[in-house]
């Protein structure tokens, strides 16, 4: 035991910057920058006549560079605005059957976009995965210098799918690095009319790798590691007993009542149960056979309750034990208030 809690204690010595990962809530900035890969883009005709299939742009791998402001809503989900930057330079035109040409110039894209995105928080305590997907608007500017290529700004509607994951830096919380791929792509077609020539082009795909840093606002910081050797003290368990007390021959709920049946239901949620008692009972006023039913009404009350508040009604086993079990005890015709009760029990 000695040598493995070394051990625990060595991992994590070794592993100063990682922390557990915790959700995101609140405002959040975040940037990023890596390589852009592009897809050839497709001439789909050139000054009004329609080019040959395969008729392409090919481009050489370039830069990307985003920056985002997000909003964390502490459940995994997250929101964010973006503005991103991709360059990549013209390789060559390609034109099937003829000699292809080696270009001069650049193509740049950049604009807004809105992502949505989700992280998968609890697989592991040192990193969160975490997938997305955006819609927006890119402009799209090309120059060339040679060849006759067409040049010029053209806009539109762009979408991007987001697949990453964070790693969280316990000596700055809220701090976290990130790594991600991104597809993005420009729906319809564009057209160029600048350097003499009007072509018409499609097909703006771009696979991006980014390393950036994310900063939440806001973030509590990690707890402090324990000592080798030392215990954890649990958190106390959530009530598991509860009473709830009815007037004097009445099976109704009153408001207290029904705040105490709502805790109930709401902690019944923090606990791996396997059932819940709801057991009804009376004072000693009254006949036994008529306590006996209105200890079971009180029960049917309270559990009705608890399933308007979320528990399943195949959870609950209502019983009634009238004016037995007395809380206080009583002689007989006795009308005390302490007795007329039902007791909630979480297993």
């Amino acid at each position: 035991m000695k040598r493995r809690t070394a051990f625990l204690a060595a991992v994590a010595a070794a592993l100063p910057l990682a922390a557990q990962a915790q959700p995101i809530t609140g405002l959040y900035v975040g940037a990023g920058g890596g390589v852009n890969i592009m897809q050839n883009e497709t001439d789909k005709s050139v000054n009004g006549v329609t080019s040959a299939p395969g008729k392409s742009l090919q481009m050489d791998v370039g830069a990307t560079g985003v920056g985002s402001l997000g909003w964390g809503f502490g459940n995994g989900l997250r929101a964010e605005l973006e503005f991103d930057y991709r360059y990549n330079s013209l390789d060559q035109s390609i034109n099937p059957g003829f000699r292809n040409g080696t270009l001069h110039g650049s193509e740049q894209k950049f604009g807004p976009m809105a992502n949505v995105l989700y992280d998968f928080n609890g697989l592991s305590p040192a990193f969160v995965p975490y997938i997305g997907a955006g819609a927006g608007y890119q402009w799209a500017d090309v120059s060339a210098t040679n060849f006759h290529t067409a040049t010029g700004t053209a806009g539109e509607f762009a979408y991007q799918a987001i697949v990453g994951a964070a790693i969280p830096i316990s000596a700055v919380p809220g701090l976290s690095v990130t790594g991600e791929y991104r597809l993005m792509g420009l729906a319809g077609d564009r057209t160029y009319d600048g350097n003499g020539v009007t072509a018409v082009r499609t097909d703006d795909f771009n696979h991006s790798v980014l390393i950036g840093l994310r900063y939440a606002f806001g973030a509590a910081p990690a707890p402090a590691p324990m000592a080798p050797g030392s215990v954890a003290i649990p958190a106390p368990a959530p009530a598991r007993s509860y009473l709830v007390f009815f007037d004097w021959d009445k099976a109704t709920l009153t408001g207290r009542a029904q705040q105490i049946v709502k805790e109930a239901a709401d902690n019944a949620t923090k606990v791996q149960y396997t059932r819940i008692d709801v057991n009804g009972y009376t004072d000693t006023s009254g006949t036994p056979q008529y306590n006996q039913g209105l200890s079971i009404r009180r029960g049917q009350a309270v559990a009705a309750e608890l399933v308007r508040d979320g528990v399943p009604k195949n959870a609950i086993a209502i019983q009634g034990f009238g004016e037995t079990h007395l809380l206080v005890a009583t002689g007989p015709g006795v009308r005390e208030p302490q007795n007329r009760r039902v007791e909630i029990i979480i297993h």
